[in-house]
């Protein structure tokens, strides 16, 4: 009778030691699978400034760039903070109580960032001095701009929001008939046989702005021709005069409001514009002188709105 005892607490003391280690291996194969999880959760963004681990799909979201501010209501992506001054029209809903206001594009509020606890911020030019500053709160995604290839590097931003998103594949359609917009328009500048001048309008003062420009790709990848092919490149433009204008006697003059982006009740750009000297242009005499939206043109240009917008204001001048 014993030895039949001794058996039984023998086995039951291996099966005890199996079970064991069966719950270990289960514990240690779901610790890897969390693990693995995890990692797939995380995507590493490189970007200009550095780099940011961002979680796949992030819910709560500072955005400080009025383009990914267009691009993410493009894709039905809703945001927690935005700057809330000086927002384009047509994304006046930010700036409603639901959305916290984050201060303005140059001044951010960084105790009201820090306190929403973002998941990611998305910046741009205007605010990549401050970067760091940025980054010590969240991961932060510099979008940036190349203005001498502007398409290339339009497509590169939408393709990263699309991969934190999830949004490939609508991301790669838009971005196909945008492509549709942009070869329809070039078949028609191809045979133009006239010249355009882009200027940007500001309390009286006029700046021009090239080819490789910040407003350049109505040349570079439009294809309009240039009254001018040697404007200096620059963020703020080529200070120029009316009669400046008058010497290159543009066929299409394409004017930017910046007044009418950042202030309520501006004097319109046509005041300025329209002068005697201008007057005499071949722009003005056939009617060719093209107002650009100043809400998609200066203060939320390459979004995924925004550039359709953009491409269609530009058709006028055909």
């Amino acid at each position: 009778m014993k030895k039949w005892t001794l058996l039984v607490m023998v086995l039951m003391a291996a099966l005890v030691f199996a079970a064991c280690g069966t719950k270990k291996e289960s514990q240690s194969g779901e610790k890897d699978s969390n693990d693995t999880e995890k990692q797939a959760e995380e995507i590493t963004i490189k970007h200009e400034y550095g780099e940011a681990a961002i979680k796949k799909n992030p819910k709560n979201i500072v955005v400080f760039d009025f383009g990914v501010l267009d691009t993410l209501d493009e894709l039905g992506i809703d945001v927690t903070g935005v700057p809330q001054t000086a927002i384009p029209a047509y994304l006046e809903k930010y700036a409603g109580k639901e959305y916290t206001n984050v201060g303005s594009l140059k001044e951010p509020d960084f105790e009201a960032i820090h306190n929403l606890k973002p998941d990611v911020i998305f910046i741009s030019g205007r605010q990549a001095e401050l970067y760091d500053q940025f980054a010590e709160i969240a991961p932060t995604v510099y979008i940036g701009t190349d203005y001498a290839n502007y398409i290339d590097s339009f497509k590169d931003n939408m393709n990263t929001i699309g991969k934190i998103f999830g949004k490939e594949d609508q991301v790669k359609t838009e971005l196909e008939d945008i492509d549709k917009q942009i070869s329809t328009i070039k078949e028609q500048t191809e045979s133009l046989d006239k010249k355009a001048l882009i200027v940007l309008a500001n309390e009286g003062k006029v700046s021009a702005y090239g080819p490789k420009s910040r407003f350049g790709w109505i040349h570079d990848v439009l294809g309009f021709k240039a009254a001018d092919e040697n404007i200096e490149v620059s963020q703020h433009g080529q200070g120029i005069s009316f009669e400046y204008i008058l010497e290159k006697n543009p066929d299409i003059l394409f004017v930017i409001d910046r007044n009418a982006a950042i202030e309520e009740n501006a004097e319109p750009a046509k005041d300025t514009i329209e002068n005697d000297l201008v007057k005499k242009t071949s722009a003005y005499k056939d009617g060719k002188i093209i107002y650009l939206d100043a809400d998609y043109w200066y203060l939320s240009g390459g979004g995924m709105q925004s550039i359709k917008e953009m491409i269609k204001s530009v058709e006028q001048a055909d």
